[in-house]
């Protein structure tokens, strides 16, 4: 069933970053199915050379998109393994330079990406951009320990996302701005680490977020919420 973006204008226009991971490609499917969906830009570093951690190559991608202005936003990129590496499972493992990688990807571009990205929403209409963040990102919610740096770096895109948040409105009124949690998905990220846990297939995920997406409301902008639409702890 395709979701339902109705509080979006009638011809819609998106921005997806990260087009090319297992979340990223099914929004790039079902947005592309989508026949309300006037245009869709969908950028990856696979495809199209965005590494969202190196603002040269975000500034470029940026310049080709100058003249065009976008009514949804999702940047559907992140990490918790890189270069082979996963979460550490306690304080004794943490490596700085490890650390240093998970801040970078997860953390340092996703804010490099609203500080180039956000200009170019509409500001004559309502528009929803939406980051992928991790309830693991969540200070009030942690009761296991471990992962320290994937969850410090979730936990600083929050932080991002609602500071981004307040300074959005003051440019454009309509824009709603949230962090997004796509619960545990059946792709590479999760494959390692989800035993004894139920999966959603990348496309049931897809669907869900973009249906809370279209159903938040101005007053949730900066906030943090699951792909079913609750609210998560900061």
């Amino acid at each position: 069933m395709m979701p339902d973006m109705s509080s979006l204008p009638d011809r819609y226009s998106v921005l997806l970053i990260g087009a090319s991971g297992g979340i990223g490609s099914a929004l790039r499917q079902i947005l592309a199915n989508d026949r309300r969906c006037g245009e869709l830009v969908a950028l990856s570093r696979k495809n199209d050379g965005l590494d969202i951690t190196d603002e040269a190559a975000v500034v470029r991608s940026r310049e080709r998109l100058a003249a065009k202005r976008f009514h949804l936003m999702i940047c559907a990129t992140g990490a918790l393994t890189i270069d082979g590496i996963g979460p550490e499972k306690a304080l004794r493992q943490l490596d700085p330079d490890v650390m240093a990688a998970q801040f970078r990807l997860n953390a340092i571009g996703p804010a490099l990406v609203m500080k180039h990205f956000l200009p170019l929403l509409d500001r004559s209409t309502r528009t929803i951009s939406a980051f992928l963040s991790a309830r693991v990102g969540s200070i009030g919610d942690n009761r296991l320990g471990g992962w320290i740096s994937y969850r410090s770096s979730k936990a600083a895109l929050n932080q991002i996302i609602r500071t981004a948040s307040i300074e959005l409105q003051r440019t454009h009124p309509g824009a709603i701005l949230v962090g997004i949690h796509p619960g545990t998905v059946e792709t590479g990220l999760s494959e390692p680490f989800s035993r004894g846990h139920d999966r959603m297939s990348p496309q049931d995920a897809a669907s869900r977020m973009l249906n809370t997406l279209n159903a938040v409301n101005a007053d949730e902008s900066g906030t943090f919420i699951a792909y079913d639409g609750s609210p998560i702890l900061w």
